[in-house]
């Protein structure tokens, strides 16, 4: 004896001849109404159409609204502790909400094809993070009105995208702060790129905490680099090898930190004794490093629920108030840094 596999087709038209059978009326009626035909009295439409409702029916090619609704998160890479403290924001927040969310990587597919995924999947929106959004991608995000919002975008974009990051200038200007006020006036920064807004807002933030201590900027102790441990380690070790090294470095992230924790290593230096380290960052691997490092704490969970949050507000048509949202840094002190010692004298 063969079965047969009920499909979701069989079980639609199960219901219909069950809500025809309810409602007094042919099958053919029925389906008279779910195609909207006009040949149907108001009467039996409306009867009708009140128990397509009832039992859940969903007409071809419309949406379920029962469906659970899905955003799309895409990142450059799904490897650093960045990435999936932020997701982990973004998909708690998109939980609470019934969402379901489709991550991914523009290693392989750019923005440009995530967009038209959005577009296939009748997704609510994209949350796009940490990534350079070309001139195309915006006019498109604008000319078709698609709820996307940008977490740490690397270029300035449209204003009428919205962005979510941190208070990048400022919290970079705390953490200089904290090294003025332990007495180092020599602090090297390994900054990031000049085309990413956060590692320019940070570098800036720098320079204003010298200037306001009447410090003069030393080009030769700051070096720019990737968000990376590799490209930090030989910027630092370029740093802390000059005849006149500084006694504390300010790293732009957790990950440039870490490879100046080792050039300091490999040059024989303390830290905190001969060289104050400081972060920005505050990923999980700041309180893992050795030593574990003072840092400016970005709320990685509050980015990616904000993200959500403002999303799922677009999707509704409500643009916010703002297209430009910054979370507030703290300064998160441990011991890699430490009042700087007297030079012994010669």
């Amino acid at each position: 004896m063969t079965g047969r596999v009920r499909t979701h087709g069989d079980a639609q038209y199960g219901l219909l001849t069950n809500i025809a059978a309810e409602a007094g009326v042919s099958l053919s009626t029925v389906s008279k109404v779910v195609h909207r035909r006009p040949d149907v009295g108001a009467a039996t439409r409306a009867r009708v159409e009140g128990l397509l409702a009832r039992h859940g029916y969903v007409r071809p090619g419309e949406r379920d609204p029962a469906a659970p609704r899905q955003i799309i998160a895409v990142f450059r890479d799904l490897s650093g502790p960045y990435t999936l403290e932020v997701v982990r924001g973004i998909v708690n927040a998109a939980d609470e909400q019934g969402i379901d969310v489709v991550t991914g990587t523009t290693s392989h597919r750019p923005i440009s094809q995530w967009l038209k995924e959005c577009v296939a999947i009748d997704a609510a929106g994209l949350i796009i993070v940490i990534s350079m959004l070309a001139q195309d991608d915006q006019r498109r995000i604008v000319e078709q009105g698609l709820p996307v919002v940008l977490v740490d975008p690397l270029s300035a974009p449209s204003h009428d995208i919205p962005s979510i990051g941190v208070t990048n200038w400022s919290g970079a200007r705390d953490a200089v702060q904290h090294l003025l006020d332990l007495g180092h006036t020599r602090i090297g920064m390994v900054a990031g790129r000049s085309h990413s807004l956060a590692g320019a807002a940070r570098l800036h933030g720098y320079c204003a905490a010298l200037e306001e201590a009447h410090i003069a900027y030393d080009p030769a102790i700051v070096r720019s680099t990737d968000f990376d441990f590799e490209e930090a380690l030989l910027a630092s070790t370029q740093i802390l090898r000059r005849d006149d090294p500084p006694t504390a470095v300010f790293a732009a992230s957790d990950a440039q930190a870490l490879g100046v924790l080792e050039a300091a290593r490999r040059q024989g230096l303390g830290v905190p004794e001969d060289l104050a380290v400081m972060s920005f960052d505050d990923t999980l691997v700041a309180a893992m490093a050795c030593p574990p490092l003072s840092a400016v704490r970005q709320p990685f969970e509050d980015l990616g629920r904000e993200a959500t949050r403002v999303l799922v507000q677009l999707a509704e048509g409500r643009p916010p108030a703002s297209p430009r949202i910054e979370l507030a840094t703290r300064l998160v002190l441990r011991t890699s840094t430490s009042v700087r010692r007297p030079v012994a004298a010669e």
